[in-house]
């Protein structure tokens, strides 16, 4: 008999903590949702509703919000159920769902983030082509590829996993994710692998690309003071935020490969959470300080409020 057919429900550690700790991390943690919810969609309406925000920067800015909303969608109310439970379990599909969500907002993060850098890269280094280049049309095609190639890439990794006999039932981690489902593998295909591997390739290009347009913007703001106070108006928040985002998913990958298992479990958590605490409160937090329009009108809203 298949393994995986026996394997109905897996156990999730990290929470080894007295109720009491629960609750209190309970109450902290949904706070903080609530904040990453609360600035999200606060960046989100401003710029549905106000339409002198309907350029580019700001439409890649919204889906930027809305991946956020999404990934974190698949981990805290999971983790919330959790700190209040005695049992820390999670189903086989609701497993593979929540792998599914994080590793997609993941991809749908860095894709986006490569939109943003495009868009800059023709704002400031061939402004006079800009608007031709970026019609409604390029921009429609733009944001529906940086949804639909991240959620293609991930489904098929999902097909992938199905596939798995399992061996075990016990994920080390806070979360379900494609790595720790395939650490309870009896074995892997040559497929899983390839598309693993497709994958990572993938978004390593993403990657390359946005370094190559940061090159070229960086070149060109040498040689222009108009430039340089663009980049610093809009490149900045969008340099900082791909910092973020790249630092907590390398550590992340790094220590899921090669981390110690001796670290004390606060330590461990953190570090397999972080991708899904900061740039989702980072994101809309740097570009509504930054982005003087976005902030005007953010701060606009709040004086009629009064």
């Amino acid at each position: 008999m298949d393994n995986a057919s026996v394997i109905k429900v897996f156990s999730l550690s990290g929470l080894n903590y007295t109720m009491e700790y629960r609750v209190t991390l309970f109450c902290f943690t949904l706070l903080y949702y609530l904040i990453i919810w609360m600035v999200n969609v606060a960046l989100i309406v401003t710029i549905i509703v106000d339409r002198s925000l309907h350029e580019p920067m700001y439409i890649f800015l919204c889906n930027l919000c809305i991946s956020g909303l999404y990934g974190t969608a698949g981990f805290y109310p999971k983790f919330l159920m959790d700190l209040l439970s005695p049992l820390h379990v999670i189903s086989y599909g609701g497993c593979l769902l929540q792998s599914f969500v994080i590793h997609s907002f993941s991809g749908s993060e860095l894709s986006i983030l490569a939109l943003m850098a495009y868009d800059r890269y023709i704002a400031i280094c061939r402004p006079l082509v800009y608007h031709s280049v970026m019609t409604k049309q390029v921009i429609s095609l733009l944001v529906f590829f940086s949804w639909l190639l991240p959620l293609s890439c991930m489904f098929m990794n999902t097909m992938s996993i199905i596939q798995y006999k399992l061996c075990g039932s016990y994920i080390q981690k806070l979360y379900c994710s494609n790595w720790s489902i395939g650490k309870l593998a009896c074995s892997t295909s040559i497929a899983n692998i390839i598309i693993a591997y497709f994958n990572i390739v993938f978004y390593f290009c993403h990657f390359v690309f946005i370094v190559w347009t940061y090159m070229y913007l960086i070149r060109t703001c040498l040689i222009s003071k108009e430039n340089r106070g663009k980049f610093m108006q809009t490149c900045v928040p969008h340099l900082i935020s791909l910092i973020s985002f790249t630092f907590v998913v390398l550590l992340d990958l790094m220590y899921m490969r090669f981390g110690s298992r001796d670290i004390a479990q606060s330590l461990h958590n953190f570090i397999s959470i972080e991708s899904l605490l900061l740039p989702s409160i980072m994101n809309p937090l740097i570009y509504g300080l930054k982005l003087t329009k976005v902030r005007n009108r953010i701060l606009g809203f709040i004086r009629e409020q009064r």
